[in-house]
């Protein structure tokens, strides 16, 4: 007896995940600071790379209060809730930083203090600046001031060593390929935690 098999399939239409809203943090309010020339370099790449949306948070345009309290003032409170909206809205963070004295900048420690919840369960990953450490430094101790903050660190990063001489005077990058490769990686990495940890969040709220 023959047997005719007859296979059917069904298609199901695949749709794209939504852009990962990546909040982009300008880490120095320093006068002269090389931070913005970092910031539109990275910006512009972030904005070829596939599924990113970018929200560039300044804390020099934030000028958030140094006193950390659990009750701030009407005032305080209008300059915090601009900057924590965004941060909450955000799936994903690259931290833009200098390294001061072997560390980060203290307004950056007071962004990222005055916020809790934000953080949660999303991945932060760094690009860094400064002479002849590239930043490094100050991104290690970052990480562990995010790994107490629930978040998960991206490995790869983006390090400009002695800064001020790799860009020209219009912002360009005067050796752009292996920065450009770098900044590809580090985005592709972030991608990927910020899609799976905001699919992760949708079925189960983290802490739930």
């Amino acid at each position: 007896m023959d047997i005719t098999a007859v296979s059917t399939s069904s298609t199901v239409p695949v749709t794209e995940p939504a852009p990962l809203k990546v909040a982009v943090i300008l880490g120095s309010n320093r006068d002269g600071r090389f931070g913005p020339v970092v910031a539109d370099w990275f910006l512009a790449r972030a904005a070829s790379h596939p599924g990113v949306e970018t929200d560039l948070v300044d804390v020099a345009e934030a000028d958030l209060p140094t006193a950390i309290t659990f009750s701030p003032g009407p005032e305080e409170a209008a300059r915090l809730g601009a900057v924590s909206s965004r941060l909450a809205a955000a799936d994903a963070f690259v931290v833009l930083t200098p390294e001061y004295n072997h560390s980060f900048p203290a307004p950056l420690k007071t962004l990222i203090d005055w916020h809790s919840a934000e953080w949660q369960a999303k991945p932060v990953a760094f690009v860094s600046y400064g002479g002849i450490s590239g930043g490094l430094r100050a991104v290690e101790q970052l990480r562990q001031v995010f790994a107490e903050l629930h978040t998960v660190t991206v490995r790869d990063t983006v390090s400009f060593h002695n800064a001020g001489a790799l860009f020209d005077d219009e912002g360009r990058h005067l050796d752009p390929e292996p920065a450009d490769a770098a900044a590809k990686s580090l985005l592709d990495q972030l991608v990927w935690w910020g899609t799976a940890l905001r699919d992760a969040r949708k079925l189960r709220p983290y802490g739930a």
